[in-house]
């Protein structure tokens, strides 16, 4: 088999490659079999009929077609390992010769991994801001958890911010009900928003008894974004009473004693949370700088996709978060423009980052051991809430995407090592302690800590 390379871009390549008909003969074989066992010629018994005959039949050309169809992708493979090239995604092929008995030649346009020369990764800097944590945090914190233990009280009087309505809603397009757009009884706290634009401020000021219609725009279902009429009225208002945060509440809704005991683990915990995103900010900042001293040419057409793949996840988010585009993009201050700009930036950096690790990952020459990728599914089946045994069920109906989990694990051992090996330090000069930090945002001892962060840095990669 000879073959031969043309680079059409430095991301796709075009393969010709011309097969010997000799080559195709044990295909060939296999398919006249196949066609012996399965037509009926008068005279010979199934299996056993003459290629000749069969030839005579007119069952050549299929015979051929069988063939070619079983050669081409075993000579592609074989074509892509002789000329070292990595594909991505699925190749364009096109038979450009084949006559019985004569060579067969075929073309086979793919994108592949672009060349890289991978700059020093050893000793980068980076910064990242400060850690801040205030009393407001704490005592938000402190708030949020007496919540979970308040009680409701009916109140005779209108409702405020902060107090649980009982509501019957409805909403109207062209005096329609929409369909979906109609509850009754449902509790709803007041300023919680997230529901309809203007419920809040028809709820406060609102009695048991009262109705009010106003102009909202649906935020979910298929008639999302559009100008509705929205009727609401209040069944029952009650005002939430929150227990003293006091050490009979501690001992109530912990495991301390005392009060400041509970404050004071509330506010370890936060700082540890907020340890654990500043670790986060770093290993993103390290490799942001690792990006900035190497050019990638990335393929469009992976780009495409993955564009297209997080544009509709986040779509999904907002749909799920009762939000629309328009809404979210008016709360974060961004036009369509910055928003699929900067969609696109981080796109074409996860890209090149991936590309970057995998090319760490052979220069490291990092693998990977049975029980780590035992650990990645016991950790992945964790975080999507999947019990484990059916996420190993999973991959061995689906074993293509162990070669994905596998991957996943390599890179997050070469994001860990070029993380180790840089400086990172705070805003304020600080040196940011990351070896050392456990996923639960403890600092440990050197091994042990090392030990327990290596599925967290796998995750984050």
């Amino acid at each position: 088999m000879k073959s031969a390379v043309e680079t059409l871009n430095p991301t796709r390549v075009k393969l010709t490659v011309e097969v010997p008909f000799e080559e195709l003969k044990p295909s060939l074989d296999a398919a006249y079999k196949k066609v012996a066992a399965q037509v009926n010629v008068p005279g010979f018994r199934k299996g056993k009929v003459p290629q000749a005959v069969l030839d005579r039949q007119g069952y050549r050309g299929f015979a051929l077609d069988e063939a070619v169809n079983e050669v081409l992708p075993r000579a592609y493979g074989e074509a892509l390992q002789e000329n070292d090239l990595e594909p991505l995604g699925q190749p364009e092929i096109e038979v450009t010769k084949f006559e019985d008995n004569a060579a067969l030649e075929f073309t086979a346009e793919v994108d592949v991994k672009p060349a890289i020369t991978l700059p020093s990764y050893d000793g980068l800097e980076a910064e990242v801001e400060d850690i801040v944590l205030s009393d407001e945090d704490v005592e938000e914190q402190i708030g949020a958890l007496r919540e979970r233990f308040g009680t409701l009280q009916d109140v005779e009087r209108a409702a405020a911010d902060g107090d649980f309505v009982t509501i019957d809603l409805v909403a109207k397009k062209d005096d329609e009900v929409v369909e979906g757009a109609e509850v009754a009884g449902m509790s709803y706290k007041v300023g919680r928003g997230g529901m309809l634009d203007g419920l809040d401020e028809a709820l406060t000021g609102m009695a048991a008894g009262d109705e009010k219609t106003f102009d909202s725009e649906l935020v979910g279902g298929e008639l999302v974004g559009e100008a509705v009429q929205v009727t609401v009225k209040v069944t029952g208002v009650q005002e939430q009473e929150l227990p003293a945060f006091d050490d009979e509440f501690a001992q109530l809704a912990s495991e301390f004693d005392t009060a400041d005991e509970l404050r004071e683990d509330v506010r370890t915990r936060l700082g540890n949370g907020k340890r654990l995103e500043q670790a986060a900010a770093a290993r993103d900042a390290v490799l942001e700088k690792l990006l900035e001293q190497v050019e990638i040419a990335l393929p469009e057409s992976i780009v495409t996709d993955e564009l297209n793949a997080r544009r509709q996840q986040v779509e999904q988010q907002l749909m799920f978060a009762g939000l629309s585009m328009e809404k979210y993009l008016e709360e974060e201050g961004q036009t369509q423009e910055e928003f699929e700009a900067e969609l696109e930036r981080r796109v074409r950096d996860a890209i090149a980052a991936q590309f970057i690790l995998d090319e760490v990952v052979k220069a490291e020459e990092f693998g990977v051991e049975q029980q780590e990728l035992t650990n990645h599914v016991l950790m992945r089946a964790q975080q999507q809430g999947q019990d484990p045994q059916k996420a190993f069920e999973h991959l061995q109906e689906h074993p293509h995407h162990i070669q994905e989990y596998v991957q996943e694990i390599l890179r997050g051992k070469a994001l860990a090592s070029i993380v180790e090996g840089a400086t990172v330090k705070d805003a304020s000069g600080n040196v940011v302690e990351l070896k050392n930090l456990r996923p639960d945002g403890t600092i440990g001892e050197p091994e042990a800590a090392a030990e327990e962060s290596a599925e967290e840095e796998q995750a984050d990669a």
